[in-house]
């Protein structure tokens, strides 16, 4: 799309598809203008409806033997000179309705002079569809001046007249208002899907949060081991040097992942590719002996009804929420116990608790976290249907959620 004219909007057609079925469309409305034209030039001619008659009639002319009629050369002047118009009103529709309301005047185009109207009311601004709408009008009362006649046939023609125009900007403003309406939920699709996009990038920022995190905490654990107990068996150095590895590995690999996916544009085909399989309530019991083997003392408390008909968004949640719970429990109070607690059944909904001690003292050098994975958690829970608190109780700090789950 550029711009031509003053204000006009013009629209290139780039696929070969639209683009004849614009040829085509513009075919037809110039051969229907062309018999309007040929059809109201016999007309205004036996009439005698035109500003200056004398000009283009035969009245008073002696037409040499053999030739053409100037009659008759008037529809045909008229058609030729209409339609060669009209194929430009796309290109220039403002240039195009002056040159044919100013035709008007002395040659019957005046279902061009429409067509071009229509054009300029459906493709151009409201102050240059304004002036060309007073500029097409006052050819009207300036014949019904210079004929200074008021009888039947001129008053109709110029009511008409006035009808036409009126009536060919009325349908120009409507077919505008229809193709502004268009962009504009356009425009509003494609804010809506950028900001969907951008949500998603912000979810997969927490993950990294909450993924990322727990292999970094069960690192810095475990290399800590190794520092503080160097003459431990060889055995246990081993164990402690084979988890510092994996989880070093997967900690990269996850890095991999998920700055891949920020680097790269969400696009329709971005988001369309196939993801690598997210934990659920299923690994639950594999974090939980995980972060055992890193020396955590969790007391875990399951009972659950059914648990395999349970969403997979539902378990999902859950298994970020006891993850992130812990995670934090490591970093902000080593060595003390946590107790996770989850009960639930069809149609009762699920209740989690993650409780744990407050830390006497902060790890050494450890960074004050910014609470985003909790935020994160919190968002989960209410896309879930549900919602999470956190906080200091008695001087524990409890992480409870209450999830639905529907029979």
């Amino acid at each position: 799309m550029q711009r031509s004219d003053v204000g006009c909007l013009v629209v290139h057609y780039k696929t070969p598809h639209r683009h004849d079925r614009a040829v085509l469309r513009d075919v037809a409305v110039i051969g229907a203008s062309a018999a309007a034209t040929a059809i109201s030039a016999l007309y205004a001619d036996r009439a005698d409806l035109r500003l200056y008659p004398q000009l283009l009639t035969s009245r008073g002319v002696n037409p040499a033997p053999g030739a053409m009629s100037l009659s008759l050369s008037v529809p045909v002047l008229s058609v030729l000179l209409s339609c060669w118009l009209l194929w430009w009103r796309h290109s220039r529709p403002t240039t195009v309705a002056v040159i044919l309301i100013a035709l008007c005047t002395v040659l019957p185009v005046a279902p061009a002079a429409a067509i071009a109207l229509f054009t300029v009311a459906s493709r151009c601004d409201t102050a240059t569809t304004r002036w060309t709408t007073a500029a097409s009008l006052l050819p009207i009362p300036l014949c019904l001046a210079v004929r200074r006649t008021f009888d039947s046939p001129h008053m109709a023609a110029a009511v008409s007249g006035t009808l036409v125009v009126l009536g060919s900007v009325g349908w120009g403003l409507f077919v505008r208002t229809l193709r502004e309406r268009a962009l504009r939920a356009e425009r509003e699709s494609e804010w809506n899907a950028a900001t969907a996009r951008h949500r998603e990038r912000e979810a997969i920022a927490r993950e990294m949060h909450d993924v990322l995190a727990h292999r970094l905490s069960l690192l810095s654990v475990h290399a800590g081991a190794l520092k503080f107990h160097p003459h431990a068996p060889a055995e246990q150095i081993q164990e402690a040097a084979e988890v510092v590895a994996v989880s070093a590995r997967r900690a990269l690999e996850d890095l991999r992942q998920v700055l891949g996916v920020l680097r790269t544009p969400l696009t329709a085909d971005a988001t369309d590719r196939a993801e690598p399989p997210q934990p659920t309530l299923g690994d639950l019991g594999h974090l939980i002996a995980e972060n055992r083997g890193a020396g955590m003392d969790i007391e875990a408390d399951v009972r659950l009804t059914r648990a395999e008909q349970l969403d997979d968004f539902t378990s999902r949640t859950v298994y970020r929420i006891v993850q992130e719970a812990l995670t934090n429990a490591r970093k902000h109070a080593p060595g003390e116990g946590v107790r996770v607690a989850l009960t639930g059944a069809p149609g009762e909904g699920l209740t989690l608790e993650i409780v744990n001690a407050l830390g006497r003292t902060r790890a050494q050098g450890a960074p004050k976290g910014a609470g985003l994975g909790l935020i994160g958690l919190t968002e989960r829970a209410a896309l879930a249907g549900g919602q999470l608190t956190h906080g200091v109780d008695a001087g524990r700090h409890a992480v409870r959620a209450r999830l639905p789950w529907d029979a």
